[in-house]
């Protein structure tokens, strides 16, 4: 007894050590300089708009300016196959990291000088231009953390790369609102620009990580075809690369259908904002850290494909908890017990599956082929959310729409499961999840 309760806290012991490590913490704050450009072009200057008398229609259409991270696979591959002169010098990861940084914060600083109400036009420009600097700064970041971790540390690692992420993008928001109200929209945006600086000083300070492979090209228009063609190439060279992108495209559709519409659930079930205060926002806040610590520690303990599966499981149940909540009607209870769960069942999926996708990747080119991975994962569900999410819950009502959502979650759950069975999940494994490295 005694010494099944020992082996039970050196196991977890083993499981939360990873958290402590230095490129765990590198993650983490990585994390933090990624969120926050996003913020930038979000709620932040939905705020400022709205307080400038900006008119609500031209307000919402700045969303469009987060299209410009849904393309960033297009030039992912720059990062992996250009080498920069001077700073190259430092190492290919870390002279981009100081160039996309500097970027962004030039972007941010643009963005904070022009002024709403003397012509719109000028600030479309800065928020597409922040959101384009923003997209090549995660490229290389994502690239950077999935080569400093180690196999082993890639759950740990995600979830401590969203734990930064959440932080990164909350806090900027909350800053620009405080030094707003006190000194302008103009000051908050330049106080907001520093926070690039954490992932270019934690690239400078760890340096070139030691797993990158600088992928080898010849000379002339062949090195740049390489460096376009590489990624691509490489990754459908394995065997069952087009089950492995099946399963990226179709895994979180039914995920994907169902989170844009649980608002329009809450409001038609006459939840109050500040009922949707509390429990969607508050309460699923904190169940979504949860879930990410959870995520880290199962995937040290149990391993990939398992933690994977689960996962998937999971995030399709979740669904069935909202179909509970539409049949039960108004009750706060319900609404803090679905969220709950579905907020718990993503931030433990974000963690195992973001490492799944992180190991995918072949550390020759890590930046392009994590770039045009991560896309595939939603592309697919947003499409499905933006055209048909209306409609189907006109048709059949809450309860069978998040059924049906439930369902659309199946194959991907088979799919991965079938190829665990047969062996294809480590086949098509990249050279990130190797603990050589691919050396």
């Amino acid at each position: 007894m005694t010494q099944s309760a020992t082996g039970a806290r050196r196991g977890l012991s083993q499981s939360l050590r990873p958290y402590a490590e230095k490129e765990s913490l590198a993650a983490f704050v990585l994390g933090v300089s990624s969120g926050f450009p996003y913020a930038m072009i979000g709620a932040t200057l939905t705020t400022r708009l709205a307080q400038d008398g900006i008119d609500k229609k031209t307000v919402t259409a700045f969303t469009l300016a987060f299209l410009v991270y849904n393309l960033k696979f297009l030039w992912a591959w720059v990062p992996d196959g250009i080498r920069l002169p001077l700073l190259g010098a430092l190492g290919q990861r870390v002279s981009w990291m100081l160039v996309t940084g500097a970027l962004v914060m030039a972007a941010v600083v643009n963005l904070a000088l022009v002024d709403p109400g003397h012509g719109i036009g000028a600030t479309v420009l800065a928020a597409v231009l922040v959101g384009a600097a923003g997209a090549t700064f995660d490229i290389v970041i994502d690239a950077y953390r999935i080569e400093t971790l180690k196999p082993y540390q890639l759950g740990v690692g995600s979830g401590m790369s969203q734990y930064g992420w959440r932080i990164g993008s909350a806090g900027a928001g909350a800053l620009a609102l405080v030094v707003s109200a006190r000194w302008g929209w103009s000051a908050a945006y330049l106080a907001c620009a520093g926070l690039a600086l954490p992932a270019m000083l934690t690239a400078l300070v760890l340096g070139e990580p030691e797993r990158h492979r600088p992928p080898t090209h010849r000379k002339g228009l062949g090195e740049a075809w390489r460096s376009i063609s590489g990624p691509f190439a490489e990754f459908f060279q394995r065997q069952g690369a087009l089950l492995v992108l099946l399963f990226i495209l179709v895994h979180k559709i039914g995920d994907t259908l169902a989170n844009l519409t649980f608002r329009l659930l809450f409001d038609d079930l006459g939840f109050s904002n500040d009922e949707i205060a509390i429990y969607d926002v508050g309460v699923g806040f904190w169940a979504y850290l949860i879930g990410i610590f959870i995520g880290g520690v199962v995937f040290a303990r149990i391993g990939l494909k398992r933690s994977v599966l689960i996962a998937l499981v999971l995030m399709a149940v979740s669904n069935l908890s909202f179909a509970a909540l539409a049949a039960a009607g108004h009750s706060n209870l319900g609404m803090a017990g679905a969220i709950g769960f579905e907020n718990m069942a993503s931030g433990y999926g974000g963690v195992v599956v973001v490492a799944y996708f992180s190991a995918l990747c072949d550390l020759r080119f890590t930046a392009a082929q994590y770039a045009l991975i991560s896309a595939g994962a939603s592309v697919v569900g947003r499409f499905l959310t933006g055209t048909t999410a209306g409609g189907l819950i006109e048709a059949f009502g809450y309860v069978n729409f998040y059924v049906l959502t439930t369902v659309l979650a199946l194959p991907g759950i088979v799919l991965f499961w079938w190829m665990s069975r047969v062996g294809l999940i480590d086949a098509a494994m990249g050279t990130a999840g190797d603990e050589d490295g691919g050396a």
